[in-house]
């Protein structure tokens, strides 16, 4: 069956969820950039959901909100080679997924699941225990019978865009979409589900795990509020191949830290893909190593190697700043810091950070922490540390990237109008 196949519903009744709050009209909903839409004075406020109780967290009644997931392969729930143990994939459900994070987190409950492959579907279903008649083929189908609160869209990134679309226009009416990486295949789909988005009041929330982790958003902390490198004049950053499956990672962290956006690009794209071999894909795809350097708006130089096989390779990031500088390794879990003063550099700790990133303290419970965000941003208390926004800033370096190395040029950033719909495909 074709990926893009229209399905019509089954005939499901809409499921009433399991939860106590007034009526939705009476309630401001999310946006894209945190901002509560209702209020017209523009003053700023914190962020509100149609379910806030207005009282106490502790006074409130216990709710359960509602999730679908669209595409149950494997960050939906069923493991990715290469990060989990290969009998499992497929066959067992793994935590680091949406769904696991679903599982793992109170007051959220994963009710319903949708895929254009029955097998995958049915398989999926059986390890997380979803009733057979929540099982959907095709996302269409599920949009119009359920009723949720948040829609996890876990497809190939090519499809990212019509199914974050179609769930913020649906019956399902979901306060929140949590998109997996990267945001789109192009800048244009990435720009139109922001759009869409913000003008159905949707909060779009994209997977890029790290920005969930404590010691992450504590370093940025360190960063921009307490200076520990004052004005930072270069980062020399290296990762796995592919850009877009991999590489975002370290470009959303890259641009996170710095909380700056390109400017001007220069880029080199290997033609080499591991994800081919290893995923069995029966096509070639357009995601492959490379790098480049890359201007960013407020004047650092950064170069990115994205060229290594995955074996062989670790996230580093290396940062120069007139305050000191930063070694962070999170593949060997090693972060340094070093303070300049009159004596030079001289080794410092990083205040309210207890060691380096880690696989088992920081990707894995990187799941549950992002759903823990989304159920606070529900409740609303909480904004959403990882926008459509945010995450158009690392897929525009990677387009910038493809399209300097095809036409042998330095690009401009925001692109020009027709470089925004090139298309870069991958799994």
């Amino acid at each position: 069956m074709d990926l893009l196949d229209s399905l019509e519903t089954d005939g499901h009744d809409t499921r009433t969820r399991r939860r106590e709050n007034p009526e939705p009209s009476t309630l401001p909903r999310l946006t894209d950039n945190g901002c509560n839409r209702t209020n017209r004075q523009g003053e700023a406020s914190a962020i509100e959901s149609r379910y806030r109780y207005g009282r106490p967290a502790e006074t409130r009644p216990i709710v359960t909100y509602t999730a679908g997931i669209i595409g149950t392969g494997g960050i939906a729930g069923m493991g990715i080679l290469g990060m989990h143990d290969a009998e499992a994939i497929g066959n067992e459900k793994v935590r680091a997924s949406h769904a696991g994070g679903y599982d793992a987190t109170d007051g959220i409950e994963l009710v319903a699941i949708a895929d254009v492959d029955e097998e995958k579907l049915a398989t999926f279903g059986d390890a997380w225990e979803i009733p057979e008649d929540r099982r959907y083929v095709g996302h269409e189908a599920m949009l119009a019978a359920e009723d949720l609160d948040v829609v996890s869209v876990t497809t190939p990134s090519f499809l990212h865009s019509r199914h974050t679309i179609d769930a913020a226009r649906s019956e399902a009416d979901p306060a929140v979409i949590w998109c997996e990486k990267p945001i789109a295949a192009s800048v244009s789909e990435a720009e139109a589900m922001v759009e869409v988005c913000e003008g159905t009041d949707t909060e779009l929330v994209v997977n890029h795990s790290f920005r969930f982790t404590a010691k992450l958003q504590r370093l940025r902390d360190l960063v921009h509020e307490e200076g520990i490198l004052g004005d930072v004049h270069s980062v020399a950053t290296q990762f796995r191949m592919e850009l877009l499956r991999n590489s975002t990672h370290l470009l959303d962290t890259l641009v996170y830290l710095l909380d700056a956006r390109a400017e001007r690009v220069s880029g080199y794209v290997t033609g080499e893909n591991e994800a081919v071999e290893s995923l069995g894909a029966d096509r070639n795809v357009d995601d492959a190593g490379g790098g480049g350097f890359v201007v960013m708006d407020e004047g650092t130089f950064a170069t990115v190697d994205c060229t290594i096989p995955r074996a062989d390779s670790s996230m580093t990031l290396s940062f120069v700043g007139s305050e000191g500088k930063l070694y962070m390794n999170n593949d060997d879990g090693e972060w340094r810091y070093w303070g300049l003063g009159g004596s030079g550099h001289t080794p410092e700790s990083l205040p309210g950070i207890d060691g380096a990133w880690t696989w088992d303290e920081d990707y894995e419970a990187a799941f549950p922490n992002a759903v823990s965000r989304v159920v606070a941003m529900l409740d609303g208390d909480a904004s959403n540390p990882s926008t459509g926004r945010d995450a158009t800033r690392s897929l525009e370096i990677i387009v910038g990237f493809y399209v300097s190395h095809y036409t042998g040029s330095h690009v401009s950033i925001p692109l020009d109008r027709p470089l925004r719909d090139v298309a870069i495909s991958s799994w």
